[in-house]
């Protein structure tokens, strides 16, 4: 599935693929099981490049194209999803900044979030607004020295160990629509920047999910992202299309991890003299697996070559994210019956990916929020 990518592009995820194999697979249990921030694959992945891969390369990135990046991400996350994880929000500010900011915030930003010095997270979802960010609270308010933001983020992935929050928040109470006078924020950690222990997951284990609570936060005036005030909502549904690209190639992995094993375990295991593959009905699982992760993948990329072109693809990539990530989980599900009762045992990784997949699903904007998006976007393209 490299066809579209460049050598350079096509070595790329070569490189990803062996550090995947020879570095994550063969440890991976040993973060995963205690919930172990992985800091040396960390470490690994800033001094190979992964995050840079969306910064230009005048800033030190890798500059890669977005089917690329969905590819790169797709084997991290086949080895491990927190690590695809580790890059997701990261990525999308890069491209914000890269996209939509100032050259005094590309020139400050860029070089040290390509070789991962600085790492960045977005901060969007509310402890009461969940999908619905149009109802935000997080406010900031105009003051001698710049914005001063009070309100609460919730399920920030990364918030401990970020540099840099790129915060979607009010700036303009009265605008009409609410989302006319939402700003996106460049915040630094600081004073009047509280991060919440990391809230326990089923999955996605590893990595952090934090509350992030703003109590007078002061941030300057060139933190506004492009440097104009009220702008931030069209700029972050754009960075949004890209982080359901990631977020549909990251469900991508889990289901190829989750296909490898039970294809694996298919010709290992016999029952009635036989390998299991051989017997119809587990022999269909595997043929409805490929099948309709392939149509995930291919989904992904299409959507993914969509940004590319600069084309809109806020349906696309919405499409992308929902088949994906439902794929995902049917996929692992499946894994599981393939394998029988070790499915269920921690003895194998297939019940990993059982655990990791829901949050594809509620991630980036829950499945019921992306097929409101599909409808919209498949009603504004067809007018009649």
């Amino acid at each position: 599935m490299t066809t579209r990518l460049t050598d350079d592009e096509e070595r790329m995820v070569a490189l990803v693929s062996e550090f995947v194999d020879e570095r994550v697979r063969p440890r991976v249990r040993e973060f995963e099981e205690d919930d172990v921030y992985p800091a040396e694959f960390v470490d690994e992945m800033k001094r190979l490049g992964f995050f840079g891969l969306l910064a230009p390369v005048e800033y030190g990135g890798v500059d890669v194209s977005m089917a690329c990046f969905a590819r790169v991400t797709e084997e991290l996350a086949c080895g491990w999803m927190s690590l695809a994880g580790a890059i997701g929000g990261h990525s999308v500010i890069t491209y914000l900044i890269t996209t939509f900011g100032t050259s005094e915030q590309r020139e400050r930003y860029l070089p040290a979030m390509a070789d991962g010095s600085i790492r960045a997270t977005m901060a969007l979802t509310e402890p009461g607004g969940g999908s619905d960010l149009q109802a935000m609270r997080t406010v900031a308010g105009r003051t001698d020295d710049g914005w001063s933001i009070t309100g609460s983020k919730t399920w920030i992935s990364n918030a401990a160990h970020s540099g840099l929050i790129g915060l979607l928040c009010v700036t303009d109470r009265d605008a009409e629509p609410a989302h006319r006078g939402m700003s996106v924020l460049l915040v630094e950690p600081g004073d009047g920047l509280t991060v919440s222990a990391k809230l326990p997951k089923l999955g996605y284990r590893g990595i952090e999910a934090c509350e992030i609570l703003f109590n007078g936060r002061v941030v300057p005036d060139n933190a506004v992202l492009g440097g104009t005030p009220n702008q931030g909502w069209a700029q972050m549904m754009r960075g949004l299309e890209v982080g359901r690209v990631q977020v549909a190639a990251r469900a991508v992995g889990v289901g190829q991890a989750a296909l490898n094993d039970a294809v694996r375990y298919a010709q290992q295991r016999e029952s009635f003299g036989k390998q299991i593959w051989k017997h119809q009905s587990v022999g269909n699982l595997l043929a409805d697996m490929a099948t309709t992760l392939r149509a995930a993948r291919l989904l992904t990329l299409d959507a993914a070559e969509r940004l590319d072109a600069g084309e809109r693809a806020d349906m696309e990539a919405g499409m992308a994210k929902l088949f994906a990530s439902e794929t995902a989980m049917r996929v692992a599900l499946d894994a599981i019956r393939v394998h029988g009762g070790y499915g269920y045992s921690k003895e194998y990784d297939v019940e990993r990916y059982f655990r990791d997949a829901p949050l594809m699903i509620v991630g980036e904007g829950t499945n019921e929020i992306q097929r409101n998006v599909i409808a919209a976007q498949l009603i504004a393209r067809n007018q009649i």
